[in-house]
């Protein structure tokens, strides 16, 4: 803690080491010395300053911090620890008591309205409701980490451990090592050529999202957004003011001739092609063709976010939209949550020159770089193969949740239909006319079960009805049994709705 302290010169300087509280003593008042520093420091004991269990210098250090005699913090020691206020431990200092009554923060006073700095609209959050620690969650986009190969891991971390980091920031665009790791995963993986000087990385795929749309947009300007869409990335583009435009979605993915042309065409356009998300529909080869024509028609730009496209199942990958632009016209967006695990934070992104070189100034401005050890880290887990078996294995241990999946609501196939199984870490159910999904959401919930609306993926009015199901984070038991009470609610709901 340091420990200024304005009523005399300190020896060595004006400032502790190791107190970082304002202490203020005057030697011209009435008061003693000691009984300032008592009441001072009981004082930030009684606000929380000091919490409970608090180290706190020594006696002998706090006097040479204040340049004081050490008679007087032993005084105001001895008096704080018959109040009950410290308590000593032997051989290892004084500290502040851990068995004082919880003390409320002092009052503060803020004012209601909003000041100047704050009157600009604020950005709008998704309300997750509190799901309970015992209930069968089909939360979407969230992995499974038991088959992280954890030995493997801590051999990759402990060899990065030992080497010691660099003594600057880095490049903005990110570690080499792990960029040049990447250029070649995509090519393998994606079909997409591309160097490590074409690749940036993030702190995950909403972060990549943000410094395009920092770097490209002003106020006003539309983007593009399959409806249904991800509502993440539309709130990224309405923070900085960016205007929405929603294109219809059909089973050949985004209606790219609903796109307007010509002086309407929207600046940007996100689209996440090879696993629509919500729908889980990908976009057509012809449909990607036009796309890329269209964007160099408009001169705009196409942000594709590779949503789960390491986990196709029936189907062989098309090749990512960027591998078929010659143009500069896409901005390709990628991330580990979904391979490893969202707590990474981590993603890249690859975009064409005069982009890249925009938003390395943004990041070198803002300083947004991820941390060294975990991009080297990475680095070395893809590049002695570990990646890449990990996700074979995770392929087919998703194939085998989503069978579990469509089985176990085969009896209702006339109820409800399954979409999106080619791909991902989720699927739609897709529900008949008159059957009421909200409903069917509510009795899941008071049975423990958790699903996600479709409505809360549309803009404007939804034109179908269904529900989403994420199974990447759940066990197989544990899938069973949250399908079947799934399919046993929709089936009385569907009664219902007939009796009406």
């Amino acid at each position: 803690m340091q420990v200024p302290y304005k009523g005399a010169s300190m020896p060595g300087g004006k400032f502790a080491l190791d107190l970082n509280l304002p202490i203020t003593l005057e030697r011209t008042a009435q008061k003693p010395l000691h009984q300032q520093l008592r009441e001072q420091l009981r004082q930030a004991i009684l606000d929380g300053r000091l919490a409970a269990g608090t180290l706190l210098p020594s006696t002998r250090g706090l006097a040479r911090a204040l340049g004081v005699s050490r008679t007087v913090t032993s005084s105001a020691y001895d008096e704080l620890f018959a109040e009950g206020y410290l308590e000593g431990r032997h051989g290892s200092g004084t500290y502040v008591g851990k068995n004082l009554p919880p003390l409320p923060p002092p009052p503060r006073q803020f004012p209601e309205a909003i000041p100047r700095w704050l009157s600009k609209a604020a950005p709008s959050m998704q309300d997750d409701a509190s799901i309970p620690a015992q209930a069968i969650a089909f939360r979407l986009g969230v992995p499974s980490l038991s088959s992280l190969p954890l030995r493997i891991w801590h051999e990759v971390w402990r060899s990065v451990a030992n080497q010691l980091p660099p003594n600057s920031y880095g490049p903005e665009n990110g570690d080499p090592e792990l960029r040049t790791a990447l250029a070649n995963y995509l090519g393998r993986s994606r079909g997409l050529a591309c160097s490590a000087e074409d690749i940036i990385i993030t702190a995950g795929a909403t972060h990549a999202l943000d410094l395009i749309v920092r770097a490209t947009l002003s106020a006003g300007d539309y983007v593009g957004f399959e409806e249904p869409g991800y509502p993440s990335a539309r709130q990224i583009v309405l923070a900085r003011q960016g205007r929405i435009l929603p294109i219809p979605v059909d089973d050949d993915g985004m209606q790219v001739g609903c796109l307007p042309q010509g002086p309407a065409a929207p600046l940007l356009v996100y689209t996440t092609p090879s696993h629509q998300y919500p729908l889980g529909t990908r976009l057509s080869t012809g449909r990607r063709l036009s796309l890329l024509n269209w964007a160099q028609a408009s001169d705009s730009l196409l942000i594709e976010d590779d949503y789960d496209s390491e986990f196709r199942f029936d189907t062989s990958p098309l090749p990512a939209l960027a591998s078929l632009d010659e143009m500069g016209r896409v901005a390709y967006i990628g991330t580990f949550s979904k391979v490893l695990t969202p707590a990474l934070r981590l993603g890249y992104l690859v975009a064409p020159p005069l982009l890249r070189e925009r938003i390395e100034v943004l990041k070198q401005l803002t300083d947004e770089q991820v941390s060294w050890p975990l991009q080297r880290m990475l680095a070395s887990f893809i590049c002695q193969g570990h990646l890449d078996r990990h996700i074979r294995r995770m392929r087919y241990q998703y194939a085998e949740k989503r069978q579990c999946v469509a089985q176990t609501l085969a009896p209702i196939a006339h109820l409800a239909r399954l979409r999106g199984l080619e791909a991902g870490l989720h699927v739609y159910l897709e529900l008949e006319a008159g059957i009421n999904a909200a409903l069917v959401a509510q009795l899941a919930r008071k049975h423990n079960v958790i699903v996600t609306l479709l409505d809360a993926y549309y803009l404007g009015t939804p034109d179908r009805s269904g529900l989403l199901l994420g199974y990447g984070c759940l066990e197989i038991p544990e899938i069973i049994r949250g399908v079947t009470i799934l399919r046993e609610i929709i089936t009385q709901v569907a009664a219902r709705s007939q009796q009406i």
